[in-house]
């Protein structure tokens, strides 16, 4: 007579979400936290637009170096994380109170970069100090450079957000410019993966990341390049110096940088052997999953800013 089986049932294997899902989820979640900040810089409360906003700017930054330099110890290289993320909220913070008016009148941009590089050698310099007083850490150039790096990669270039919101020769229309590179970017990304879901066939990189196509690529340049046309058309002046000639080069070279932008990220996590930047949104990924197109606009549309259209 046979004994019955008193064995468990072998749980059902779990199926990963499709990369479609994956897709849909962060721009789901990119979205929804773009929503929050330019709700907050719109609210028309200084203590919410001003104040509320920082927060949630330093929370990207330090979250997201946070994802950055554990990358880097999967890699098996050091870092000095908790200088660099002391580094991370004192660039953030001390570039706000310079930029917003909080210590004096609005200061021209140029003495913006100056002060916001004085932070940076102060930082560097104490990334020296940190390595003489270590004990255990024989490789100073890796540590110096992978923590400087970090620095640069993610609290650096999300700073011009700031730096766009609070610029001085767009009469305190900079919420406007946020707002336009913001969603211009996430129309690239979503650009991308339409075009190349639906005819995609010839691949970018594979070697750094499968999914992405030349057609993708195309379909991006051209999407971004319509949705800032359109909103160029409708914001009228409140986009001070913007015209249509404006918002077709902005349109190619921000969809272009993004599509770069995410690239480097997943380079990074192919090097990290990771899928996602990190578990923040459980099933969707990290910080820097969603930051990774922003991280490269930023700086792009300041710079346009600055020099082009009000120059």
């Amino acid at each position: 007579m046979s004994e019955p089986n008193t064995s468990a049932p072998s749980p059902a294997p779990v199926t990963a979400p499709s990369k479609g899902k994956v897709f849909l989820r962060r721009l789901f979640s990119s979205v929804v936290l773009w929503t929050v900040v330019i709700l907050a810089l719109f609210s028309g409360n200084k203590l919410v637009s001003d104040w509320f906003f920082l927060l949630i700017m330093t929370v990207l930054a330090v979250t997201g170096l946070l994802e950055f330099y554990n990358m880097v110890e999967k890699r098996g290289l050091v870092c000095f994380k908790g200088w660099g993320i002391f580094g991370g909220v004192l660039l953030m913070a001390s570039t706000f109170f310079y930029v917003s008016g909080y210590l004096g009148p609005k200061e021209a941009p140029s003495k913006a970069g100056d002060f916001e590089t004085s932070i940076l050698v102060i930082f560097v310099l104490g990334l020296c100090v940190k390595q003489f007083t270590s004990k255990t850490n024989t490789a100073g150039i890796l540590a110096i450079s992978t923590t400087l790096f970090g620095l640069m990669y993610v609290p650096w270039l999300l700073n011009f957000v700031q730096k766009i919101n609070y610029f001085p020769r767009i009469n305190d229309n900079g919420h406007w410019y946020v707002l336009y590179f913001i969603l211009v970017t996430k129309f690239s990304d979503l650009g991308a993966y339409v075009t190349g879901s639906l005819i995609g066939k010839h691949k970018m990189i594979p070697r750094i990341s499968p999914g992405k196509t030349w057609e993708g690529f195309g379909g991006a340049v051209v999407i971004t390049t319509g949705v800032s046309l359109a909103f160029v058309h409708f914001a009228g002046d409140r986009l001070p110096g913007m015209n249509l000639m404006h918002a077709t080069i902005l349109g190619v070279v921000l969809s272009i940088a993004a599509v770069i932008g995410d690239l480097i990220e997943s380079l990074f996590k192919r090097e990290s052997g990771v899928k996602d930047s990190g578990a923040f949104f459980p099933g969707i990924g990290g910080i820097l999953d969603l930051l990774d197109s922003i991280l490269f606009n930023a700086p792009l549309m300041y710079l346009y800013l600055r020099h082009i259209l009000t120059h």
